[in-house]
């Protein structure tokens, strides 16, 4: 099969990008033929491991700045007639150069398999990809977190798609509840178990991740540890993640004493090993498609304990088992966890070794497969050819 995933920015940081380089690997190792096509580049090399039999392209090389359009940006967003709603997170990478490089060349598509990887780029694939171009529209965020006007266009145009994938299962039924006849699948994001090496039980350290963003929840993470520090002031809590928010959330720390308890450590190449270091997983966001760095947290066998935010937090995890779930931006009851956590040691060896058995049904072996069977389906379906490899 010629499978096209076209990504926002791939050579950026994120969940969607990380996911989409396994799938692609996954694929080209399958031995399909795989091209990554990144909207715009604005690094010289991607951060994701990437196997080498994936091709990358880009429609905007932006390495050099970001062209004389982006200084109207805030103009266009306002105008009426573009295609990528306004409202929608990434609107601000859609100038009008970016959107008409977007829209060309998902018209001139060939044939084959064009996955699409977020709202903006789910409508111009809906809106004008050739008809004998299959079509899968990914989802990696909720219904309810979008935004009206993009809400607006999801159900105006998802259902030209050939499937609409989402993530989790509570995705798929809010998915067809507004796009009755469309065809709706839930494939999880996959993640490898092979070489995770298990947390260490013994060490005081909790760890979080994400960008530094309001929906990730650090600035409600950060006053829960302090609660945990009172009645256990040898722990240390490290977030790692860039984002806009860092200076705010390292007022936050040095405001209520927090410095010597609580690190920003930005990114890491090496998150694997920070994982193995700590003893306990926190997840504090406020929403969450289906989070992947809580799901490679558990693969190193370590308790999650978790905002019960929309969604995938509950789709994974099941209380009192694999972890620990509490009412979503309940800063006292997040604290109430940790410390439960902290002082049950054999409580946090019992809901690791849980988490590593269920991210089993997350591993490639289980997960590609499914992609397989739908794009055959699909292909099939549709009646249309793919080269095979």
């Amino acid at each position: 099969m010629r499978i096209r995933y076209l990504l926002l920015h791939a050579y950026g940081m994120g969940g969607t990008i990380r996911t989409v380089f396994n799938q692609a690997s996954a694929m080209a190792a399958a031995g399909h033929d795989v091209e990554i096509v990144s909207v715009v580049r604005r690094r010289t090399k991607p951060q994701f491991p990437l196997d080498p039999r994936v091709r990358i392209s880009t429609l905007v090389d932006q390495r050099d700045g970001y062209g004389p359009d982006s200084l109207f940006r805030r103009i266009r967003r306002k105008l009426r007639g573009r295609v990528v709603p306004s409202d929608e997170f990434a609107a601000r990478y859609f100038t009008e150069r970016v959107e008409r490089a977007t829209i060309d060349a998902v018209a001139s598509l060939d044939g084959g398999i064009l996955v699409t990887t977020r709202p903006a780029l789910n409508i111009i694939g809906a809106r004008f990809a050739p008809r004998h171009v299959v079509h899968v529209a990914q989802e990696h965020m909720n219904l309810a977190t979008h935004k009206p006007d993009t809400r607006q266009q999801i159900i105006k145009y998802y259902p030209r798609c050939d499937a609409v994938v989402v993530l989790t299962n509570t995705d798929r039924e809010e998915y067809r509840k507004v796009l009755p006849g469309t065809r709706i699948e839930r494939i999880p994001n996959a993640t490898p178990l092979a070489g995770r090496k298990p947390c260490d039980p013994d060490s005081k350290i909790v760890i979080a991740a994400g960008r530094l963003y309001k929906q990730k929840g650090f600035d409600l993470l950060i006053p829960a540890f302090a609660q945990v520090v009172a009645a256990h002031p040898d722990w240390r809590l490290r977030i790692f993640g860039t984002g806009p928010r860092q200076q705010r959330l390292q007022e936050q720390i040095d405001e209520l004493g927090l410095t010597e308890h609580v690190k920003l450590m930005g990114r890491s190449d090496t998150f694997d090993e920070e994982l193995a270091k700590s003893s306990m997983f926190v997840l504090s966001s406020r929403f969450e498609g289906l989070p992947m760095v809580m799901i490679e947290a558990m693969a190193h066998a370590l308790p999650v304990v978790s905002f019960d935010c929309p969604t995938g937090p509950a789709d994974v995890i099941t209380h009192e088992k694999d972890g620990l779930l509490v009412p979503p931006r309940d800063i006292d009851a997040l604290a109430q966890a940790m410390i439960r956590a902290i002082e049950d040691p054999d409580l946090r060896k019992r809901l690791g070794a849980a988490a590593r058995e269920t991210v089993r049904a997350y591993t490639p072996e289980v997960v590609m497969p499914q992609w397989e069977s739908l794009f055959a389906d699909l292909l099939a379906t549709k009646g249309a050819t793919a080269p095979v490899r």
